[in-house]
């Protein structure tokens, strides 16, 4: 155990280091404090804090540490309580007392806000660039069915006829939203608290503009107090990502209930299906079942951060300690569902004949009849009335709206015509879609074509 200054005579009791211990989760921001120890260094040199000699016998020290970390030589061990007195015992392991030199000008508090910024921003590059590959997983499997006639739902019911490429395509956009947000956090979350020290910032003649252009932040923070307690970004992030699991989980959801018998519209691939222990026959998508259920792990850690920062007074308390807790175990969650999804989505076959079969049940050309007679000059209100009237006579007759008489359409309302048929049927129906971002056939391809350059970086 590590005595921080002179104040203390005697080591914290077992119990006091086993609770405040951290390194064995915030062992993975090492390279980060590397990272960030390295371009304080470089201000404590220029700044002529540190001598040159000095200065370059603790930069081999810590670029050393760093290789060593990388490849697992150096770790963590059991005296250790968090990343930074870990990191700093392999310096002075190095070099002596001058490893001690480092300290200089910031602080834990500081050190520990900067190396979690830094962490954040690469998980979010990497989350964006995971998103992108699933999309365009997407988008490869919306174009193969871009032309099969679908029947879109609401409430689960039957509702108006699309092509199949478009309900692929929906979660091309929920995804892109969540790259629109990430953007917008990196944006705003690129401020460096290096310098903010302990809370109060430092007497020492130091440079945190020159420490956050050095790390790649697009500016220091402009106060001190708010450098060191910040912790918005994280709780942003949480919900971003959240949001994220929550569009895989909708995936996951839809593709479960496509997968079942009762629908048997997709077959999802052997490597993404499992048996049972005691049915031979079973197949079971449990691939999408368990990327639903991590979705749970993911968004539980969102309301875990704001609850640990709504009674916190500013500035640095040990409570944020434990903010790093949910943010690992959300990204490690989400993670691998994000790297497997893309594959599934590939894999899968989609049953043309089986979605095809129910086109023509459940009255999907009722909207196209509806909007028919609108077009004719029938209020909205009125139309729908009528059109809904014929739908309970063909349920009582046991047949479709294509398959009823110009007569008696035209006793329902005497603005109906021959072209009627242009409208009835499922198929005629999608056809009739023309509206910008719609399920008809030509929106659709020009959405698959968009969607292509796009991602193809056009």
């Amino acid at each position: 155990m590590a005595l921080w200054g002179g104040r203390f005579t005697e080591e914290p009791a077992d119990a006091v280091f086993a609770l405040s211990r951290s390194v064995h989760f915030d062992w993975r921001l090492a390279p980060y404090d590397l990272r960030s120890s390295l371009a304080h260094l470089a201000v404590l040199e220029s700044s002529q804090l540190l001598t040159a000699d000095v200065a370059a016998k603790i930069r081999k020290a810590l670029q050393e540490l760093m290789s060593e970390v990388a490849d697992g030589t150096f770790t963590y061990n059991d005296t250790d309580e968090d990343v930074h007195s870990a990191l700093e015992r392999g310096l002075s392991e190095k070099l002596g007392d001058i490893g001690g030199s480092l300290r200089a000008g910031r602080s834990r508090n500081d050190q520990v806000a900067t190396d979690l910024r830094l962490y954040a921003i690469d998980a979010m590059l990497e989350t964006s660039t995971l998103i992108i590959a699933l999309q365009s997983a997407l988008m490869a499997k919306a174009a193969e069915y871009s032309n099969a006639p679908s029947v879109g739902f609401t409430h689960m019911q039957h509702a108006q006829p699309v092509l199949f490429g478009h309900e692929i395509a929906k979660h091309v956009h929920a995804f892109n939203r969540d790259l629109d947000r990430i953007d917008d956090w990196l944006n705003r979350s690129s401020v460096s608290p290096l310098g903010s020290g302990a809370l109060s910032g430092s007497s020492l003649p130091l440079s945190p503009e020159a420490t956050a252009t050095a790390l790649g932040f697009k500016r220091s923070a402009g106060n001190s107090i708010d450098g060191v307690s910040d912790r918005d970004f994280v709780a942003e992030a949480l919900f971003l990502i959240s949001l994220v699991g929550v569009h895989l989980s909708r995936i996951g959801e839809e593709w479960c209930i496509w997968a079942t018998t009762e629908f048997g519209w997709a077959d999802v691939a052997d490597a993404y299906s499992t048996g049972s222990s005691i049915m031979p026959q079973k197949r079971n998508p449990d691939v999408l079942e368990l990327i639903r259920g991590r979705t749970a792990r993911v968004t539980a850690a969102v309301p875990q951060l704001l609850m640990l920062l709504k009674g916190l007074p500013m500035a640095y308390n040990r409570d944020l300690q434990e903010d790093k807790l949910g943010v690992f175990a959300a990204l490690d969650a989400l993670r691998p569902c994000l790297e497997l999804a893309p594959s599934m989505i590939a894999g899968a076959e989609l049953q043309r004949q089986r979605i095809e079969s129910r086109l023509e049940d459940g009255f999907l050309d009722a909207t196209a009849l509806m909007e028919y007679l609108i077009k004719r000059g029938v209020p909205m209100r009125t139309g729908h009335e009528t059109v809904g009237r014929l739908v309970a006579h063909c349920e009582a007759r046991s047949c479709r709206l294509a398959d009823l008489p110009l007569s008696e359409l035209q006793e329902a309302c005497s603005l109906i015509r021959e072209d009627v048929r242009d409208v009835l049927g499922a198929a005629n129906a999608n056809r009739a879609l023309q509206s910008f971002g719609s399920g008809g056939a030509q929106s659709v391809e020009a959405q698959v074509e968009a969607w292509r350059g796009r991602l193809a970086g056009g």
